[in-house]
């Protein structure tokens, strides 16, 4: 169970940078909705995080939050903010996911 929490903070870190990269270019009441939704989602994927350490080592559990962030963050920003999906950003996103993946393993 701990680690589907584990997994949902992770899609929580990816969606605080979600909101972070709407933030940029708005003003007015879209700022601060998009602010909400960045601080709703930091505070639950700490939450998550912290839940899911109480029975996961933290040599772990925190390095596998991360790299779902960064995979994520990556592919929101090639997917959602046209950020170039060049041979190198692929390649060692997937060294990160096998690298996670062993540390899961392990």
């Amino acid at each position: 169970m701990n680690w589907i929490i584990l997994i949902i903070a992770g899609l929580f870190e990816v969606c605080f940078t979600y909101c972070l990269g709407k933030i940029k270019g708005t003003v007015g009441p879209e700022y601060y909705l998009w602010g909400t939704g960045f601080v709703v989602s930091v505070t639950l994927s700490m939450l998550l995080l912290a839940k899911a350490t109480q029975t996961l080592p933290i040599g772990t559990a925190y390095p596998v939050w991360t790299g779902i962030g960064a995979v994520g963050t990556v592919l929101v920003g090639i997917l959602f903010f046209h950020e170039p999906a060049t041979l190198g950003r692929l390649f060692f996103m997937t060294t990160l996911i096998i690298s996670i993946v062993g540390l899961k393993l392990i």
